[in-house]
Formats: structure tokens, sequence, C-alpha cells
């Protein structure tokens, strides 16, 4: 028993006039009840022996022409399986062709909660290789098994709530949930610019770059002792003329149109070869349950093979080149992995079109804005206490060295192939081209770093905003977070300098030794087992453990860009032209926001370090340098993971006296990160108590 409750922008239809009921055989039939006000049509109903069905269509009332969502009831009676594992598979592979959203609930009678059960195994797999999610995880029925189901395909299902079972009405329990219907069409049919790059468009792209560069940029043969001589004016001069000539040669071989983006498949393994083999498949099964001969069945047995070897073979290739071509994108893999294992939707979340670039643009700032004033107001602010824990170093790093082609060629071809929209060529061209125009690219580098100034190109960002968990509501602002996309020039520019200052990190030891953020041989898996380890050592040892896990908001961008400089040049031993590098990095930046095919106006970025930089993360693990320190005058145990800070304390049963050294160190901390315009999340901050 299944009661949907339909969201038409924001309105629940909470009652039910309507019925309509098909019934076949003594103990099945189904039936559908909804309200008259939905544009909801009865669909033209396959038969089959091994189970019935009742499909419906459901429309957006204002985007009638819009592909509908397909409402379907089932009921599979008890007994053998082989032929309904044949027919629903037939059925679902007709379903997902004439729509992208469906809802399929009712009673299958298969124990979906029994894992070793062979019938439950391979409908899961037959769900799995079409795309199909099963959303109840609770018994519903009388003795205690998985039943009655609810199979999504390209929409999401929220509030799904299993009731006890009432004996009087069923020994089934009654199983609700809720989807919003919005208006897919207008989603869908965003406009996007795209070209189309051909083997013809790449080589007349050739043909041009390189004597065009060569006689429009006399800054592209400077020798190196020549570099010390260069302004930041020719600097920018030599950077916006490689980027002008770069986008207007692209213009001119290979036009931007304008296109309306499709929804994606999602099923896209699913193709014309596989569909093609279903349907000889199907014809088939048919010619012989008509003949009812054995070579007619041994036909048909051995097409279904071929078709299932074919759909894996199909689903695997996809996935396994999906992986190669992004085997440098660690963010998409492991949402790739989320998805494979279910513990991720399978659909990515949209910014609705409600939200406008400057409805984030303006959330960003005034967030930033607002946790500056509440700590500037709840504790006055010392910059000297910011910078006391430290005391000028000897060892310095007052000077980067210019880099060679050899060097140069091996990180742009090791760095992840991504485009941002302030690129002038898609970076994949770049590194096609980059023969041809390595030589600028290395001048341009080599002047930022041998004068100490950074191109303002390469100080605008793109911010995307990106939701937080995909289980957060997309129409709320505060659940985003910023990332800000650099052209990739930049970022080659930031990972020279990222090896550089490590290389001075490392030599010198100047790493704090419990932080694993963003370091080398050091990751969420390291931080995990030393606070495991460390905290079951103590448990063997008879004690109990108080885990505090503190967490800071938005932290990357309320960095004090001030107290920054001067922990770079006291406590890292950052001066002379490297320094005023940084200065100029983090100086006169600029970001807007853009989403829905609309930017936002440009904004000045007067604090943090951007996330979704190459520097950003190195840079604010050197701004949290004092606080181990802080910590270890007070005895604590404690690991970092960028702004993620763990304290643990150990202490035999009853004696709680520690627990005064572990507040002096909270208070401590909190005073610091006040005076370095960090806040602490109480609300987010949790505390956790582990015994023998």
């Amino acid at each position: 028993m299944t009661a949907v409750s339909e969201s038409l922008k924001g309105a629940e239809n909470v009652m039910f006039l309507r019925l309509i009921v098909k019934r076949r055989r003594v103990g099945g039939g189904v039936a559908a009840i909804f309200h008259t006000s939905l544009l909801i049509n009865e669909r033209p109903r396959q038969t089959f022996n091994s189970f019935e069905s009742l499909m419906l269509s459901l429309v957006h009332p204002s985007c009638k022409t819009q592909k509908p969502v397909l409402l379907v009831i089932i009921y599979r009676p008890p007994g053998p399986y082989t032929e309904f594992l044949s027919d629903f598979s037939d059925f679902l592979s007709d379903l997902v062709l004439s729509s992208d959203k469906i809802i399929i609930v009712g009673d299958f009678n298969i124990h979906v909660d029994a894992k070793n059960d062979s019938l439950n195994i391979a409908f899961n797999l037959l769900l799995d290789s079409i795309g199909f999610s099963q959303n109840v995880k609770e018994p519903t029925h009388h003795f205690n098994h998985t039943l009655d189901l609810v199979l999504t395909y390209g929409i999401e299902t929220e509030h799904l709530t299993v009731f006890p079972e009432n004996p009087l009405l069923s020994d089934h329990f009654l199983i609700t949930f809720t989807f919003t219907i919005i208006d897919y069409t207008a989603v869908e049919s965003r406009l996007y610019q795209s070209r189309c790059l051909s083997e013809s468009a790449v080589t007349k792209f050739k043909n041009i770059i390189h004597p065009l560069l060569s006689s429009s940029m006399p800054c592209t043969n400077i020798e190196q002792s020549s570099y010390l001589n260069a302004t930041p004016t020719e600097v920018d001069y030599l950077v916006n003329n490689f980027t002008f000539s770069l986008r207007t040669t692209l213009d001119t071989v290979a036009h931007v149109k304008t296109k309306a983006s499709n929804p994606k498949s999602l099923t896209p393994w699913y193709n014309s070869q596989t569909r093609g083999l279903k349907q000889i498949t199907r014809k088939l099964e048919r010619k012989w349950r008509v003949t009812n001969l054995e070579d007619h069945h041994l036909a048909w047995r051995n097409s279904l093979l071929l078709y299932k070897k074919a759909l894996r073979k199909a689903r695997t290739s996809y996935y396994s080149s999906l992986i190669e071509e992004n085997k440098n994108n660690r963010r998409f893999l492991f949402s790739t992995v989320a998805r494979l294992t279910k513990s991720q939707s399978s659909t990515e979340p949209t910014i609705p079109l409600t939200l406008t670039s400057n409805d984030f643009m303006n959330f960003f700032t005034n967030k930033i804005f607002i946790i500056r004033e509440k700590i500037t107001n709840n504790h006055p602010t010392d910059v000297t206490l910011s910078t006391a824990t430290f005391s000028t170093i000897n060892v310095k790093l007052d000077s980067f060295s210019p880099i060679d082609l050899s060097e140069l060629t091996s990180i742009i071809n090791s760095s992840k192939p991504s485009t941002c929209l302030l690129d002038p060529i898609p970076t994949k061209l770049l590194k096609e081209v980059l023969p041809l125009i390595n030589s600028s690219i290395l001048n341009m580098i080599n002047l930022s770093l041998i004068i100490g100034y950074v191109p303002q190109a390469f100080k605008v960002a793109v911010v995307k905003p990106l939701l937080k968990k995909p289980s957060l509501d997309p129409a709320v602002l505060a659940n985003y977070r910023p990332i800000s996309n650099l052209p990739f020039i930049s970022k080659i520019l930031e990972r020279v300098v990222v090896k550089q200052l490590t290389d001075h990190l490392q030599r010198n030891g100047l790493f704090e030794e419990f932080q694993s953020g963003f370091r080398a041989q050091h990751s969420t898996e390291t931080a995990l087992v030393k606070v495991t380890n460390d905290l079951l050592m103590a448990s063997d040892s008879g004690l109990i453990s108080v885990l505090v896990l503190l967490d800071l908001s938005a932290a990357f961008d309320t960095v004090d860009h001030n107290i920054l400089f001067e922990r770079l040049e006291h406590a890292v031993g950052i001066t002379g032209t490297v320094l005023q590098w940084f200065v100029s990095y983090l100086s006169n930046r600029l970001q807007f926001v853009h989403v829905n095919g609309e930017s936002s106006s440009d904004t000045k970025v007067n604090y943090g370090v951007p996330q979704g930089s190459v520097l950003g993360p190195i840079l604010f693990t050197l701004y949290m340098l004092p606080l181990g320190s802080i910590i270890r005058r007070h005895s604590i145990n404690f690991h970092c993971y960028a702004d993620d800070t763990q304290l643990y304390l150990s202490m035999k049963p009853g004696i709680t006296d520690q627990l005064v050294k572990l507040q002096e160190c909270l208070k401590d901390i909190k005073t610091w990160m006040a005076a370095n315009f960090l806040l602490l999340n109480s609300d987010k901050t949790e505390v956790i108590v582990t015994r023998p």
C-alpha cells in the first residue's frame, strides 16, 4: 500500500478524489487515486503474464510540452520469477526510452532485505543495469520483509516514511513519500555556447597562431638577464596580448554557436546496439511462446545471453573510458565512485533559475563582512597578538628561480585539462599547440617570478557556487560555498610557486608536524589513522578519551591579508621579491559569480585565499601555523586537516582534573582565532567521549 504526495511549485496535493483500478486476478489488482486537478492520464498498458501494471503520465501544469513523469504501479504475485525478470527487463527498457523521469511503486513480493536471496540479487542487477534506484530500506510486511518498493529513475523522492502495521487494513504497511515536479523545460532548455573544433579548424589555428605571436609580441624572446628590467605594465601587456591573440584566432577558425542543452541520459551506455539486441531478443521470445518449440526457446536464451553480455560490456567500457579521461580529476573520480556505490545521488543538483548571479555574489560578500564584524564586536582584535607566537627565523626565501621549457612542459602536461570561463582557448587545445606557444608562456611566468608581480588578468576569478552536500536544498544560498575558477595559465604559475615554496618549507622543517592538509604523503587517511590509533592505544591502556572536533565558519574566506604577510615573513622566512610576489598575488583581486548563463558584477576581494586555487590551501595552512604551538603549551594531543582541528585528551576513569587543561586550551584557541579573524562554529563543533 503506497501513498504518493506530489508537490507542484510547493503546493502539495493532499486530497485524492479519482480512482482508476485494474484487476486481473484474485489477490492482485492495482489502483491509483489522485486529485482531479492534476494533469494525469492513463497510458496504454502492456500485458505481461508475470506481473500487473498501471501506467500514468503526470505533466507540469505550466509546461505541457515537456516529457511527462511516468507513475507506474506494479503487482507481482508470488511464484516462479524467471519469466518476471525477463518481462520486467523489457518493461523497464521501454520506459526509459519514453521518459527520463519515472517512479514505480508496488508490491513486488521480492525479499529485497535478504542479501543472499537469488531473486533479490538478480532483481538488483537488473535495476542497476538500467539505472533505477530502490528507495525503501525498512520492512513493509507483517513478517518483517521488504516487499513493497519505490523505484525511481531521474527523479528524487523525499521524506519516505513506512508507517507501522494496521491489521484492520492490511498485512502490508503504508508507505508515503513526496517528490517535486519543477519546470524541467526551463532547466533543460538552458542555452550554452560551444565550438566545433574539427581537425581542419585545429590545423588552421596552428598555422595562424605561431607567426601571429612571433610578430605581435616583442617580449617573447626576452633573455633571462633582461627580466629584471621589465615592469609590471610590460608583464600585463604581454599577458593581455597573448590572451587576445589566442581568443581572436580561435574565433576566426571556429565560430561560437549557441545551443540549447539537453539533459544527460542516466544510462549513457544503453546505446543503439544494446537496444537492437533487446528488440531481437523480444521477437525471439514471442516466437517461442507462440510455437513452444525447443529450437525457438534455445534461440531466445542465446539471444538473451548475448544481450546481457553486450549490456555489461557497454557499461564497463563507458565507465572505463570515463575514468581514463578524468584520471587526473580527483573530484570527478570520487563523485563517480560515489554514484556507482549508491552513496550519492545519481542526479547532479542544479542551481534554481530563481537564484541569480548577483544573489550569490551579494550573499558571499555579506557573509564574510558579517563574520568579521561579529568577531570584531565580540573580541576586539589586536594584530600583534596574531603574530606573537613566532619570532623571526633565520632561513630565508627571498627570490624565485626561473624555470626552463622542460619543467614548464612537464607541469602543463600533468595538469588537469579543466577549462575556465576566463580561458581564451580550451585547455585541451592549448596542450595540443603547446610547442608553438610554450616560449610565450615561459616568458610570462619567469617575468612574474623575477620581478615579483602577478599579472592582473591572473587575479580575476569566476566563482562557481558549489553545493556543500548533494542532499542539501539547492534553493538555499547558505548551502553553497564559493569555488574560484581561475585561468589555466595562472594556475600553472601558481604550481611553479607552490613547488619552490614547498621545497623551502620541507628543506627547513617549517610544516606543522600534525597538519595533514595539502601535503605530499599526507591525506585525510593519514589524519584518521593517527587520531584513531592514539584513541585505541589509550583505550587499550584503560583510559577514557575526550575528542573535540573544531569547525570554523568560512575559514578560507576570512583570512586577513596583512596577518598572512606577517606570518609569511616572520614564521616562514619569505622576504624580498618572493614576499613582494605574494603581496601582488593577494592585492587587487576581483571576482564575479557566473550561474545559469549570467554573470554578476565584479567585486573586489579584500579578504581570504581563493578556494579552488592552487596556492590557497597551502597559504591557509601557513596562516594556521601558530595554532600548533598554542595547543602544545597545554600538553593536548591534536591533529589538523586544513581548517578542521581535532583535540584529544586521555585520562584514567574518575580522574577529570585534566579537563581543566582542555578548557584552558580551548579558551586560548578561541582568543587566538578571534585575533586572526577566524570564527569557531559552535553548531558544528562536536565532543566525543570514548571508553575502554
